[in-house]
């Protein structure tokens, strides 16, 4: 008997252990073959560095959290319903291209300060809309459809995977005595999930961490075939009261410093993530969530679109990012600590009938920090006039691309694991400011840089044949050509070139009449554009 149906066949699903292990969870799955067990022989990065996922469950409205004052009218149009009135955007230092809703003051006061910055429109090439699949997506950082392709670990669990081989059994160690990742949830995700065992450990309140004995301690040895899956519990069982009480210490020897909003569960979780760093824990990775983004109706009050459930968790989120930050800056901990926000996918472009939005495509993150690269990346989204033509937003940055900055920026992983780990070659975007890893730092225009990249196409609309143009800095350049719904159809390049301007000539591409878009990507640059396609 293997362990996966050891498992599957004792406890449904997964290993899921929250009452027996007295608020812990732990999931097992089976073991994949990876090549990462080729970078094993290197040593963990020699850093500090915490980094906090904040997961918006269910969808969140980008589109009203980071609203285009610069297609204003055109977004104003799409959803009268539900628009923020433009006198009441809150306006950003440095631009006139964007602002934030106006439940957002704590952020809009961090964006001022330098510690937040926006990536525009992040998405992947083939969004499904589904919950639970796209959430899948973002979490291990594989889109392929295939069931029997995927990869079973996240994203994170993968990069701790990679930096502390042998776990769990060979920690805690004098070098890192401490969980390599909690979840502040009851139910463990899949993106610390390593090819084994879980990288984090999952717990709701340090407080109510107990010592426990081992429920499978007395379980006896012997050549049957479950003695692997005993082994296997003793071993989530030992490590779990092992950090249990490592957890309560920690949490015991600090005290919050900031005031944090009270009725909001996401700073409730941070008032933890906090108190945990200050108790001297050397964890790397925190994940938090925030749920009630699936807006599909009453998103808004009919009488006040400023107002209403998506406002209510644009002010938590805001809120709690906020008296996080300050918490860390009074504790003398925020040069350690970044964070990010993201959500599955964002809502369609047109709102419905019902004060809400439904499932849509690309939507903006916002990264948050002392390190924070401060500034917006990237365009707002291209909003057409007549919005019964296109109702989703194309990606500019593949949301592969903002994990590459983290580990490459923060957490200083280098080639070839950096490719290992997030599964092929995605591109780093400019997200980190002070190079806390040694790298040299994109200039502070990247975004004018990008509006110099060459991308047209004639004769636009185009019927059988066209030519497109495009431009270079060199290196790696990408163009991929995306349908009215925000999935890649086909791409038109995908390799090495030198700096300059190049053609490529498309004929009876025998796609249908209507709107697509162009995404060029070139390194850490990015440009889309519409093109139209007529019979």
């Amino acid at each position: 008997m293997n362990r996966r149906k050891f498992l599957r066949n004792t406890v449904p699903v997964a290993v899921t252990m929250p009452a027996l292990l007295n608020g812990f969870s732990f999931t097992a799955h089976g073991a994949e073959t990876s090549s990462l067990a080729r970078l094993l022989e290197q040593t963990a990065t020699d850093t500090d560095h915490v980094f906090v996922l904040i997961q918006l469950a269910g969808g969140n409205d980008g589109l009203n959290m980071v609203i285009p004052l610069d297609v204003y009218g055109n977004y104003y149009n799409a959803r009268t319903n539900v628009a923020i009135p433009q006198s009441q955007v809150l306006r950003l230092d440095g631009t006139d291209k964007s602002g934030l809703h106006p439940a957002m003051t704590a952020l809009q006061n961090m964006y001022n300060e330098g510690k937040a910055a926006i990536i525009q429109s992040v998405g992947y090439e083939n969004p499904s809309f589904s919950h639970f699949r796209d959430t899948d997506v973002w979490n291990s950082g594989d889109t392929r459809r295939n069931r029997s392709e995927r990869v079973k670990t996240g994203w994170m669990g993968r990069y701790l995977e990679n930096e502390f081989p042998g776990y769990p059994e060979a920690y805690p160690d004098t070098e890192m005595p401490d969980p390599l990742a909690i979840q502040i949830s009851n139910v463990p995700t899949l993106t610390v999930q390593g090819s084994i065992y879980s990288m984090g450990l999952s717990i709701t309140n340090p407080e109510k961490i107990y010592t426990f004995a081992n429920p499978f301690s007395d379980y006896p040895l012997n050549s049957a075939p479950a003695n692997k899956e005993l082994k296997f519990l003793r071993v989530i069982s030992e490590k779990t009261k092992i950090y249990s009480d490592i957890i309560r210490a920690a949490y015991r020897r600090a005290a919050t410093m900031a005031a944090y909003p009270t009725e909001n569960s996401l700073a409730e979780q941070l008032k933890i993530v906090a108190r945990l760093i200050k108790g001297g824990l050397k964890t790397r990775v925190y994940t938090v969530t925030i749920g009630g983004f699936d807006t599909h109706k009453r998103q808004v009050n009919a009488s006040d679109t400023t107002t209403g459930q998506h406002a209510k968790l644009m002010k938590d989120l805001s809120a709690g990012i906020s008296a996080f930050q300050q918490d860390l800056e009074l504790m003398d901990l925020d040069d350690r600590v970044m964070g990010m926000t993201f959500s599955e996918f964002g809502r369609r472009i047109k709102s419905n009938a019902s004060l809400g939005t439904d499932h849509g495509a690309a939507a903006p993150l916002i990264m948050f920090g002392t390190h924070a690269k401060k500034g917006i990346l990237g365009n707002s989204p291209d909003i057409p006039a007549d919005i019964q033509v296109v109702n989703n937003i194309p990606f500019q940055y593949d949301f592969r691309s903002v994990y590459a900055s983290v580990l490459e920026q923060w957490f200083c992983v280098k080639q070839p694991a950096l490719n290992e780990i997030l599964l092929q070659n995605y591109q780093a975007l400019p997200l980190v400011q002070g190079g806390p890893c040694g790298l040299p730092e994109e200039p502070d225009d990247t975004n004018n840089n990008s509006d110099k990249l060459i991308l047209k196409m004639w004769p636009n609309p185009y019927t059988v044949s066209a030519t497109i143009q495009f431009s270079t800095t060199g290196g790696h350049t990408m163009i991929q050509q995306i349908d009215a719904l925000g999935r890649v159809i086909k791409v038109l390049t995908n390799q090495d070139y030198t700096a300059g301007t190049y053609n490529i000539d498309i004929y009876n591409d025998n796609f249908a009449s209507g709107v697509y878009f162009l995404r060029l990507q070139n390194q850490s640059l990015q440009k889309v554009i519409s093109i139209m396609k007529i019979q």
